[in-house]
Formats: structure tokens, sequence, C-alpha cells
């Protein structure tokens, strides 16, 4: 196992977790005690995490992993997720998506969608997106037209923030838009940790038609520092099988499509 797969794994059992101690890495990693506790240096001096006697916790700086760390998280449920939301969409739509795991797993599902593909001549689909990963993904697939918000790029998340993003948002018209989200709840809508973020999102929710959310169950029924939009603006929910049926329950009654995979 290479430096960054070890790397990966231990953020990504932080992130579960919220701590972890060297013994429980090393069998986890199976690896030796000493190498995990330089990569425990390392990470810490990175200010990925914070370091403790015998195993390290999430720091401050860590609260929101950037986002090369989170794609081993809820990883299957992401998978089918996204498989699902992408079958959502008809082609020519146009479409807005955020920056995050789940989301950069739709735009994958929606490159290799044939009945896309098979637009030789024209645009089978048009995307607006404010994440520079998802964007180079997408700008080299002849039949989708990829549109970019322009902002100030984030480590953490690849996404473009500022006030340029929603001004160019403001001359656009959505069909749908994908959010990926850090919380949503059947009151008060969805959440974004970063108020930037946030900002932008509610932008490419306004603009659509069609809002979906694309969420793992164990961001259901939370709140997080800045709302993106209030429920009444959320359309579908696309969620994993493990997701609360009292909580489904509360999104329908709010008028949420609800769609467990």
């Amino acid at each position: 196992m290479g430096t960054n797969e070890r790397w990966t794994r231990l953020l990504a059992v932080l992130g579960e977790r919220g701590s972890i101690d060297v013994t429980e890495a090393a069998q986890l990693l199976e690896v030796s005690t000493a190498t995990v506790r330089r990569d425990l240096d390392e990470l810490a001096r990175q200010q990925l995490l914070t370091r403790t006697r015998g195993g390290a916790v999430l720091g401050g700086a860590a609260y929101d992993l950037p986002l090369r760390y989170k794609t081993a998280r809820q990883a299957g449920e992401k998978q089918r997720i996204a498989e699902a939301a992408a079958r959502l969409v008809p082609p020519g739509a146009v479409i807005g998506i955020n920056g995050g795991t789940t989301t950069s797993e739709v735009a994958r599902e929606l490159t290799v969608r044939t009945d896309l593909a098979e637009y030789i001549d024209e645009i089978g689909l048009t995307v607006v997106t404010n994440a520079v990963n998802i964007a180079a993904e997408l700008a080299v697939r002849p039949y989708v037209k990829t549109v970019m918000t322009g902002g100030v790029a984030r480590a953490t998340s690849f996404e473009l923030t500022g006030p340029l993003a929603p001004l160019v948002l403001r001359e656009l018209s959505l069909d749908f838009t994908f959010l990926g989200v850090n919380a949503v709840d059947p009151v008060g809508g969805a959440f974004a940790h970063d108020e930037g973020e946030a900002e932008v999102n509610r932008a490419l929710a306004e603009r659509a038609e069609r809002v979906i959310v694309v969420a793992d169950s164990t961001k259901l029924g939370h709140r997080a520092l800045a709302q993106v939009c209030a429920v009444e603006r959320i359309s579908t929910l696309v969620t994993d099988k493990d997701a609360p049926d009292e909580l489904v329950e509360q999104f329908v009654a709010e008028g949420v499509e609800v769609i467990c995979v």
C-alpha cells in the first residue's frame, strides 16, 4: 500500500469515527506502528488532523476535509446514488452541478451514458458547474457542452466561489440542478459548511426548474453553518437505503420526492 493510499484511508476513518489510535491504524493498514506514527505526524504537519498521545483526532482544519480524501467515505452508497440520479436527466437537458464527491460521481455517470454519446454532431447535454474537477472530466466529451461559472477556487472542494459565479448564473436558465450538500434537513433544507460555497450553490438552485439533492443517509437530519436552500425548493432527494423511515416520511410530507437506492 502506497503512502497516498494510507493517508486516504487514515483520513477516511477519522472522518467517520473522529479519532484513531496508532495500534488500531497499524492493524487496519497492515503496516508497522512506526509507519503509522510517521504518517500521522505528516498529516498533522499538513493540518489535516491533530495528533494526540497514541493517535490522532480530527482537528479544526480537518473539519471539511479536502475532496481527494473524502472519496472512500460511503463510496458504495454514493455510487448507487449517482447512478440513480444520472438516470433522471433526459438528453438535451441543461443542468447545474456543484462540487463534491457525490456530484462528481453523478457527472461521471452522465459521461458514460450511451444515449448521450450518440450525439456526435450536436450537444447531448449542457452542464453548468462551479467545480474545476467536474469541468475537467466533462470538457473532453464532445457531446457535452461544459460551462464554468468563474470565481476563486477553494482547495478543499475544487469549487469556484466569490461574486463572479452568481453574476454568471443570473444570465442562465437550468432544467435541473444537482446539489451535493454537507447536510439536509426536512425542516431547514440543504446546508453547506462554507458560506461562500453556499452562496454559489444557492444561485445554482435558484436558476433551476428542478433541484435534486444527492446525499447519503449520514447527512440526513442534520444542519451545517450556511443554508443553501429551503426544503420547499428541493424537488427530489436521492439517498441510500439506510435513510431512516421517519426522516423519509418527513421529507415526503414537505413535498420532496425521495428515491432510496
